[in-house]
C-alpha cells in the first residue's frame, strides 16, 4: 500500500511545496503553508471530474438541447431573487457569513417553505439534533417533522442521500465533513477539496439541489481553498452592519442568474423576515433639508435602490487633511476632489472630507460620483440639497458627466418614492414616451450640474 507523502500545503489556495517558504509561490499569501500528509493519487482516476456529465462524444453546440432549468420557489421572495428565480435541480449553492448572522435560521425557513413540494433533508455537523429542534420551535415553523441527520462522514452522508433520494439538502457546514480516504483533520484544505468534490459529483448525477454552509475567515472570505467557489454553481454571502438587525444576502457567483443580486431581511424573534421595500432602510428622510446629504439611486444586480450619501467637510486641524470613506471607494474620492478643483474651481485641499453611505450599504459603481461631489459641496457651503431631489451620474476626469446603465429604471424608482426632480447625465435623459413623472434636469458638465440644485 502506497504511503502518504509529507508536504507543505497552502491553506489559502491548496498548492503544495516540498519545503516551507514564507510566501506561497502560487497565490502570494504569507505564512499560509502548513505541514500535512499528501495522499497518493487514486488509481481509479476519478479526480475531480463529474461522471455522467459527458460520454466522450464531441457535439456541435447547435445539437445540444437548450432548455430553461426548472425552478422551485422557496416561498421567500428575497431569497428567490438572489438565486435568480428559485432553486435549480442539481445546483450546488455555497453560503457564507459571520457566526450567528442567521445562516442556519434562513436555511431552516427555506426547507420549511419547500416542504411538500420537494423532499428535504437537513444534515448538521456542528449542532445536535436537539439544538436544531429548539431553533425550529423558536422560529414557529408550520411543520416540525422536517427530516434531519447529524453526521460528519461524507461516505455516510452520501449513503443516506442515495437511500432517501431527497430533492433539497442542506449541509451545515462543509468544514465539518471528512472523508475516510484522507488522514488529515476535518476543515483542512485536502478534506474540504475532496468532500466538496464528492458532494458536487452526487448533485450533478442525481439532480439533487445541495446548499453548503461555509465558515468565513476574519477577513470575511469563505474559509478554505478558493477552488471551493469554482466548484459550486452559486456563492452567496450573508452580510450585516454591526449593531443592525438587518441582513443582506448577496450573490457573488451564480451560473443560473445575475451576480451582485441583493436580498434584504430583518432579524426578528421568530426568524428572518423579508424587507419588501429595502430603499426605505437606506433613506433617513430628514424632516428638513440637511447640508451634506444627497439621495442617489444605485443598482444592485437587477434591483435599483435609493440610498443616502452623506459628506462632512471641515477645516483640517493637521497639516495633512484626512479623506475617509465608508461604503465608497477611497481612491475615487481623491480623484473626484481633484476634478472638483480643476473643473469647478472649488478647492478642498485644506479640508477634511468624510463620506458615508447610510445603512451600511457598499457602492462600487460610478453612479455615486456626482451625488458624492454634490454632498461634499453642500457640506462645505452649508447649503442643503432639497429633499425632493435625486442625483446620479459618473464624473469623468475631463469634467464631463457620463451616463450610467439603466437610467430610466433609476428614475422610475425615484418617482415611485415621491421624488419630484432629478439631476442626471444628458445621455440618460428619458424618452418622451417613458411615462416618468418627475422633472429631469440633464447636465453635460460638472459645473453645469453643480449649478442646478
Amino acid at each position: 500500500m502506497a504511503k502518504n507523502k509529507t508536504a507543505y500545503i497552502c491553506q489559502e489556495c491548496g498548492s503544495q511545496s516540498p519545503k516551507w517558504v514564507g510566501q506561497c509561490p502560487d497565490c502570494g499569501a504569507w505564512n499560509s503553508l502548513v505541514e500535512g500528509q499528501v495522499p497518493p493519487a487514486p488509481r481509479s482516476g476519478r479526480g475531480g471530474g463529474m461522471a455522467g456529465l459527458a460520454d466522450g462524444r464531441v457535439q456541435r453546440l447547435s445539437e445540444v438541447a437548450a432548455e430553461d432549468a426548472p425552478r422551485v420557489a422557496t416561498e421567500l421572495a428575497e431569497m428567490d431573487r438572489v438565486l435568480g428565480g428559485g432553486l435549480v435541480p442539481g445546483a450546488v449553492i455555497l453560503i457564507g457569513g459571520d457566526p450567528g448572522i442567521g445562516k442556519s435560521t434562513l436555511l431552516l425557513q427555506v426547507l420549511a417553505g419547500v416542504e411538500g413540494r420537494l423532499k428535504t433533508l437537513y444534515i448538521t455537523g456542528e449542532e445536535s439534533l436537539t439544538q436544531v429542534h429548539l431553533r425550529a420551535r423558536r422560529l414557529g415553523l408550520p411543520r416540525l417533522d422536517l427530516p434531519v441527520l447529524a453526521e460528519t462522514s461524507v461516505e455516510q452522508v452520501l449513503a443516506v442521500l442515495a437511500r432517501e433520494k431527497p430533492g433539497l439538502v442542506v449541509l451545515d457546514s462543509i468544514q465539518t465533513l471528512y472523508t475516510d480516504s484522507l488522514d488529515s483533520a476535518p476543515g483542512s484544505v485536502s478534506q474540504l477539496r475532496e468532500t466538496t468534490a464528492q458532494v458536487v459529483r452526487y448533485a450533478k448525477q442525481s439532480g439533487c439541489t445541495i446548499i453548503l454552509v461555509g465558515h468565513v475567515t476574519k477577513e470575511g472570505a469563505i474559509a478554505g481553498p478558493r477552488v471551493l467557489e469554482h466548484m459550486v454553481d452559486t456563492v452567496l454571502y450573508f452580510e450585516q452592519d454591526v449593531g443592525s438587525r438587518y441582513r443582506i444576502i448577496r450573490a457573488i457567483k451564480n451560473r443560473f442568474g445575475a451576480v451582485n443580486e441583493l436580498g434584504v431581511f430583518a432579524m426578528t424573534d421568530v426568524g428572518l423576515k423579508e424587507v419588501s421595500n429595502p430603499s426605505a432602510l437606506f433613506l433617513s428622510r430628514h424632516e428638513q433639508p440637511v447640508a451634506g446629504s444627497v439621495i442617489t439611486v444605485t443598482r444592485q444586480g437587477s434591483r435599483p435602490l435609493l440610498v443616502e450619501v452623506q459628506a462632512l467637510v471641515d477645516a483640517s486641524a493637521a497639516g495633512n487633511p484626512r479623506r475617509v470613506t465608508l461604503g465608497l471607494e477611497g481612491n475615487r474620492l481623491h480623484m473626484l476632489l481633484a476634478v472638483l478643483h480643476r473643473h469647478a474651481g472649488i478647492a478642498l485641499g485644506d479640508q477634511d472630507v468624510f463620506a458615508n453611505v447610510v445603512g451600511g450599504m457598499k457602492i462600487s459603481e460610478t453612479a455615486a460620483d456626482l451625488p458624492l461631489l454634490v454632498a461634499a459641496l453642500s457640506s462645505f457651503r452649508g447649503q442643503a440639497v432639497p429633499n425632493d431631489l435625486v442625483i446620479f451620474g459618473e464624473v469623468g476626469l475631463a469634467g464631463e458627466i457620463r451616463p450610467v446603465p439603466n437610467g430610466e429604471e433609476r428614475l422610475l424608482e425615484a418617482a415611485k418614492h415621491g421624488f419630484k426632480r432629478a439631476i442626471v447625465p444628458e445621455a440618460n435623459r428619458p424618452r418622451k414616451a417613458s411615462g416618468i413623472e418627475l422633472e429631469v434636469l440633464p447636465a453635460m458638465r460638472l459645473e453645469q450640474a453643480l449649478s442646478l440644485w
